[in-house]
């Protein structure tokens, strides 16, 4: 597909010339307000993977690099005014005026002369007399039919709006790539004609809010020193824009750089009043205000709000700085729901920077620094979760057989942690053998990652509730005993889940009030989330009117705690736990999400054969899934899935189905296991025996 350019490379490999080039050079320092700006060095330096250099003026050019030859600058000026055009019929006649002050005898016959050559050249492929599809003739005129990607302003266009409702990290994404494209004022054949004139003008104008918006995204990342020089320059090519000004004394100011901040506003003051007549502006004056008041508000985001962007400044090489920034992150996860999102999102991109640079030492450094503690068995992001299990794997593969153990340990434990719910041996494996290496080393916060794995590791069957309790007990001393506070909430979460598993409620209260205590004092919000739906079962457990009402209380904090693998689905499951055991009608329209295949089959009888139906995923609410199966199964008279359903459930016999998970509850096994057994003797013959 045919790309044209009015302000930059049409697509990066178009240009001739080795990255950082005398002409790649010239073209960046050419560029007004960009010489030796990030964008400007990008274009010098050109896009990783990509030769770069420059092309002049107007251009097209076609995969894989060539560049279409469109002769002399009247063709280039025809192919100008019709991009100007957007897609639009520009008459003969407008054509002509345009090209000339004083049209030569001629000049219509010869613009369509450069039609015709231009055709030839955007449309190579294009039979002989077959219609144009893409420069075509309509009525008196013609007309430039191309998509918007195919020409570097529009898609520049695109991604300056694109970019006003992004996060400060995309806006830095978005706008560092469109400046690139930048390599001098657009149409920049044409200085003097007069139909680029609009068009150069707006996106002139459209460039530098692009430049401040990206230069404000570096200040709201905390990113502030290294964008003083950028803006610096910028208020320097362009000084009445008071934005950049604004956005230059904040950068200072936020740097240490108080007396420099004031001096720049001075500085600004001093131009608009000399050379305009002018006051500057409310924003102005409101920061100067701020900057003298030592007003908090201009501190900016939060320093540990802004850990997460820690991966953008790691560049080629940087290792210290990449291991360092993952422990931010893992710092950042706990804080609460945005911190989590966005330390996950992160840490994706941390372990493929890792990966690129070719050290699986550092990489397994990286993946295992992300140490925190994970206490529900679904992921929030599969598609994550896979891509750090594969790399966890790869970076496994490449390390010397022997030595390393701590890296390798944090590597086994990542696959164990991040293979959540699955019923596959490998997982369990890397998590016993990371406990293994753990103990052999004697740290402590190693054995309580590994032990982190372990527990999750932990319902290959069901009935676990007393082995989870015994990793939760040795969690607790071990944090106790080496200040591991997340290991230590984790730890009487756990053992939370396993008194709920057998009803213990008081022993259960006694360690969520633990961890809501360390999670008030140390800031960890999401604890609650945890305890709030412990408090919800207990209440429905103790037959409380308000039950309902406090489980919907729990699943609209759970809304907003970006946990979707454990949000999803959980409060209509919790209350069709509570009207199954109370004998209340069932809701048949609610959404179970991931829990469907289970659910449906006792809703909706017959709908789907009982056969076909997996085995649950190896969780905590196995046994709450495996108990509506086992419903089901005895609704349709089906023999094979009422004993497969019992086989499953056998060695939980002393549970209550899905409390282990200290959220909710579809009642005991021993009862479901009762009722199983009374329909397989309805059926003919005896139960099975029971399963330990």
């Amino acid at each position: 597909m045919i790309r044209f350019g009015v302000l930059g490379p049409v697509i990066a490999e178009d240009v001739p010339g080795p990255p950082g080039s005398p002409a790649a050079r010239g073209v960046a320092e050419g560029v007004p307000g960009l010489s030796g700006s990030p964008a400007a060095r990008g274009i010098a330096e050109g896009v990783p993977g990509r030769p770069g250099g420059s092309m002049a003026g107007v251009t097209a050019a076609e995969p894989p690099g060539r560049a279409v030859a469109l002769k002399g600058p009247m063709h280039r000026a025809v192919l100008g005014r019709l991009l100007v055009a957007r897609r639009r019929v520009v008459p003969l006649d407008d054509l002509v005026s345009d090209l000339w002050v004083s049209p030569p005898d001629g000049a219509v016959a010869a613009v369509r002369t450069f039609v015709a050559a231009l055709r030839r050249a955007v449309e190579p492929e294009r039979p002989p007399r077959a219609p144009a599809t893409l420069l075509t003739t309509e009525g008196s005129g013609y007309a430039l039919r191309c998509a918007p990607d195919q020409v570097d302003a529009w898609r520049f266009e695109q991604a300056v709006a694109e970019a006003r409702d992004a996060g400060p990290a995309d806006v830095l994404t978005r706008l560092g790539e469109a400046l690139t494209w930048w390599r001098g004022p657009a149409y920049a054949d044409f200085p003097d004609a007069a139909w680029p004139r609009a068009d150069r003008s707006r996106l002139a104008e459209l460039r530098l809010q692009a430049v401040e918006h990206r230069a404000g995204a570096l200040l709201d990342l905390g990113r502030c020193a290294e964008t003083v020089p950028d803006l610096d320059e910028h208020v320097t090519a362009h000084p009445w824009r008071e934005e950049g000004w604004r956005l230059l004394a904040l950068a200072l100011y936020r740097s240490g750089r108080q007396a420099d901040a004031l001096a720049v506003l001075r500085r600004a003051r001093e131009l608009l009043a000399g050379h305009l007549g002018v006051d500057p502006g409310p924003a102005l004056r409101a920061l100067e205000t701020g900057i003298l008041r030592q007003d908090p508000a201009l501190d900016g985001p939060d320093p540990l709000r802004r850990a997460a962007s820690t991966y953008d400044r790691v560049g080629g090489g940087s290792r210290t700085r990449l291991e360092s920034a993952v422990g931010l992150l893992r710092d950042l996860a706990v804080t609460g729901p945005d911190g989590l999102r966005e330390a996950r999102r992160q840490r994706a991109a941390a372990v493929g920077a890792a990966e690129q640079l070719g050290d699986p030492e550092l990489t397994a450094r990286v993946i295992g620094a992300y140490d925190v503690p994970a206490i529900w068995p679904r992921a929030d992001d599969p598609v994550e979760a896979a891509g750090v299990v594969a790399a966890a794997e790869r970076a496994l593969a490449a390390l010397p057989a022997s030595g390393h153990d701590p890296a390798r340990a944090r590597l086994l434990a990542t696959i164990a942690l991040e293979s959540r719910g699955v019923h596959d041996d490998r997982p369990r494996e890397c998590a016993a053998r990371a406990e293994t290496i753990a103990r052999q080393m004697g740290d402590p916060a190693l054995l309580a990652f590994a032990l982190n794995a372990v527990f999750l590791q932990s319902c290959g069957r069901t009935g676990g509730a007393a082995r989870r309790d015994r990793i939760g007990a040795e969690l607790v001393a071990l944090a106790g005993r080496h200040g591991l506070v997340s290991a230590e909430v984790l730890g009487h979460l756990i053992r939370m889940q396993s008194a709920c598993a057998v009803a213990a409620f008081d022993r259960a209260g006694e360690h969520a009030r633990a961890a809501d205590d360390l999670a008030g004092r140390h800031e960890r919000p999401l604890v609650g989330v945890f305890t709030d739906w412990f408090r919800a079962l207990r209440c429905d457990l103790a037959g409380q009117a308000p039950a309902e009402v406090r489980y919907r209380a729990a699943a609209a904090r759970l809304d907003d705690a970006g946990m979707p693998g454990m949000r999803d689905g959980l409060l209509p499951l919790a209350l069709l736990g509570l009207r199954l055991r109370r004998g209340l009608p069932l809701a048949t329209d609610d959404t179970f999400g991931p829990y469907e295949p289970w659910v449906r089959p006792l809703l909706e009888p017959g709908r789907t054969a009982l056969a076909e139906v997996p085995d649950p995923p190896a969780d905590l609410l196995a046994e709450a899934l495996w108990c509506l199966f086992g419903r089901a199964a005895i609704t349709a008279g089906d023999r094979p899935a009422m004993e497969r359903a019992r086989r499953a459930l056998a060695p939980a016999a002393r549970e209550w189905a899905g409390a282990a998970s200290g959220t909710l509850t579809v009642g005991t096994v021993t009862d479901h296991l009762a009722l199983l057994d009374a329909a397989l003797l309805r059926t003919g013959g005896e139960r099975p025996a029971s399963s330990s």
